[in-house]
């Protein structure tokens, strides 16, 4: 084998090891607090809510006519207007309960893709925050 084919198969298998695709999309996130009943998704039953607390109205991106109900993402915060915000190290599990456009308490910021919980959005970035950069996967 000649060196330049040598120097091709190293690129090839250099390139396959380090290239690792992402299946995840890339959003904004603001936040909401309580009330948080009712929800476009289950009406005024609370135990639609995960114990944790850790749950999100769907912006109109991922809001699908109703079908993101119940639908859970991992949630990570990238970036943000303000460096130091995100809290990179931390990937949470969020639950759909509502949408944003309908619920009753109004986001800290519009047209985010997903809307979290007070909790949820302070497990994941500083709370002083309107909003931040995510990636996101079902």
């Amino acid at each position: 084998m000649s060196k330049q084919q040598h120097l091709w198969l190293f690129t090839i298998f250099f390139l396959a090891a380090t290239f690792h695709p992402s299946l995840a999309d890339v959003g904004t996130a603001a936040q909401y607090s309580p009330p948080y009943l009712p929800t476009a998704c289950s009406g005024d039953d609370a135990s639609q809510f995960p114990t944790n607390n850790l749950f999100a109205a769907a912006g109109d991106g991922i809001w699908d006519n109703g079908a993101s109900c119940g639908r859970q993402y991992l949630v990570r915060c990238i970036s943000a207007a303000t460096p130091g915000t995100c809290n990179p190290s931390q990937t949470i599990q969020i639950r759909i309960v509502d949408r944003a456009e309908t619920s009753v308490s109004r986001p800290s910021t519009n047209g985010a893709t997903i809307i979290l919980s007070t909790t949820a959005f302070g497990a994941i970035a500083n709370p002083s925050a309107a909003s931040v950069n995510i990636e996101f996967q079902q």
